[in-house]
């Protein structure tokens, strides 16, 4: 009998991100295995500026700091 394989969690929870600049970016992707506990929805801006930096080595055009972020309204 074949054996089933693990099942991963691909679990996301999407935030809304307003840089210092001013622009938006909506429905960012972040694991919810990653969030909770203590921290909260802390270590969400520590992933997505980790996600802006590996963009920005793709694409050559960097982006500013996060002035905020909000856990999007259309999950």
């Amino acid at each position: 009998m074949a054996k089933k394989k693990a099942k991963i969690d691909s679990t996301f929870v999407l935030f809304d991100v307003t840089y210092e600049d001013g622009s938006l970016s909506s429905n960012r992707r972040v694991p919810a295995a990653d969030l909770g506990g203590l921290d909260g929805d802390d270590p969400a801006k520590h992933m997505i500026e980790a996600q802006d930096r590996e963009i920005a080595l793709k694409s050559g055009r960097p982006r500013g700091p996060i002035k905020s972020l909000k856990r999007s309204p259309n999950q």
